[in-house]
């Protein structure tokens, strides 16, 4: 049987990743998953992927959004994904800004993407292996990321809309299912010795 490694995990963005991206998402009213998010979901699980959100969420340290209202969307979201037999291990969210935000959100934190504090945490609470782990996401700071932490980069969407991003030789796909498909069709059967047998 192809199995993950124990410890491997798929660290997904949220806006243009699992649902559509709106631009400080403050409603639940507008979360939209995206087509195929369910299914690839469903089959990283059957694969033995831990499956972990990481999100900046800014909109809260602008005082746009209260970390409740957050909480809810996210809430929301999981109950969705649910719905169609997709579920996730955990979400992690930065709500902080170095220069945007306000109070005691208005910091340079170390959890903010590209920084790797929320894998960081979820290596910690998970038990989890970033170097046996993937990172996709629609945006440079994922792949920045997923370079820091020493997790496999996998961009959505197209290299050419983001004029930021340095060059980038990683797998490119159209949709968070075709990332998925590639995931598990360069996963290694799971191996069992003799004395497992």
């Amino acid at each position: 049987m192809i199995s993950a490694a124990k410890g491997a995990a798929v660290f997904l963005d949220r806006d243009g990743t699992l649902i559509r991206e709106v631009n400080y998402l403050r409603q639940v009213e507008q979360i939209e998953v995206l087509p195929g998010v369910a299914p690839a979901l469903r089959l990283l699980r059957e694969h033995g992927f831990k499956l972990v959100m990481v999100t900046n969420q800014s909109v809260v340290g602008r005082g746009q959004l209260t970390e409740l209202g957050l909480q809810e969307i996210h809430a929301v979201l999981v109950e969705r994904l649910a719905h169609e037999g997709a579920t996730m291990d955990a979400i992690y969210y930065c709500p902080h800004h170095p220069t945007e935000a306000t109070g005691s959100y208005r910091i340079a934190c170390d959890c903010r993407k590209p920084k790797t504090g929320m894998i960081d945490r979820a290596a910690r609470e998970l038990g989890l292996d970033p170097s046996m782990s993937y990172m996709i996401g629609d945006q440079a700071i994922d792949l920045e990321l997923a370079r820091r932490a020493g997790a496999t980069g996998i961009l959505i969407g197209s290299v050419d809309l983001i004029p930021d991003i340095e060059a980038f030789d990683g797998p490119v796909f159209a949709s968070l299912w075709q990332a998925a498909q590639w995931i598990v069709e360069r996963t290694p059967p799971l191996t069992h010795t003799a004395e497992e047998s």
